[in-house]
């Protein structure tokens, strides 16, 4: 395939990816229209992410799970089209394989992260907030949803305890601290190695709503503190993991 458009190349591949009867030959494939992904430029990219899409109904396990994988690069990479994969995130909480869901939580937390950095950055450098990135937020918030909904749900530990470790870091990005209050901008908190807090935007922000997200922090935790005392209705490694967080 030399000299073939970077969409020749990939597609072939996604389709093996997607079709072949030998696992071997579809996580091959699947790395290789992953490079080629990284590769180009991001427009380009996003023409192939509906075909990416579709590896999320694989029978095969180690496959979704590179998927996720795949997305999770991506993310790194690129945000402004990263809304058409991020279904497959809430897809894949619900997996009935726990490998699968505890690996949508961990790249999820990671989006999560990323989308916040993306839009304090951007409306300190621009005073505004562009759509794709209110769309990305839009998907976070039913991303959260969806993990604090793990917690309750009859299901394996693995993912609790994932889920519970979500929680966590949304308290810790939305419970005020006072120490960050109008020191830096965001860009050198970040350089400095602070993860985002709601600090950074109590001067106000057009999509982050300051006040309601500090009141979802409070209640989150209180969920882990009704955990805490509840703490005999529930397997003893979640116990232990309210308690670490």
């Amino acid at each position: 395939m030399a000299g073939a458009q970077p969409r020749e190349q990939a597609l072939p591949l996604l389709a093996a990816a997607n079709n072949h009867g030998d696992l071997a030959v579809k996580l091959s494939s699947l790395k290789q229209a992953k490079d080629i992904l990284l590769s180009v430029e991001p427009s380009q990219a996003a023409e192939l992410f509906p075909y990416l899409v579709e590896l999320q109904s694989s029978p095969e396990t180690l496959v979704r799970k590179y998927l996720l994988e795949v997305i999770d690069e991506i993310g790194a990479r690129t945000r402004e089209h990263l809304s058409i994969l991020l279904p497959v995130l809430l897809t894949f909480l619900k997996d009935n394989n726990p490998v699968i869901s505890k690996q949508s939580i961990v790249t999820g937390t990671k989006i999560f992260c990323i989308v916040l950095e993306e839009l304090a950055f951007q409306f300190q450098r621009r005073g505004i907030v562009e759509r794709w990135l209110e769309e990305l937020w839009t998907w976070m918030i039913k991303f959260r949803d969806a993990v604090l909904g793990i917690i309750f749900e009859a299901g394996s530990v693995g993912p609790k305890l994932l889920a519970i470790k979500f929680l966590e870091r949304y308290v810790l990005h939305f419970t005020l601290d006072s120490n960050d209050l109008g020191t830096y901008s965001p860009e050198v908190m970040i350089r400095q190695g602070r993860i985002f807090n709601i600090s950074w935007i109590m001067d106000g922000h057009p999509v982050l709503d300051p006040p309601a997200l500090v009141a979802d922090a409070n209640r989150f935790l209180g969920i882990l503190l009704d955990m805490l005392r509840s703490a005999s209705n529930f397997p003893g490694s979640l116990t232990i993991a309210v308690v670490n967080r």
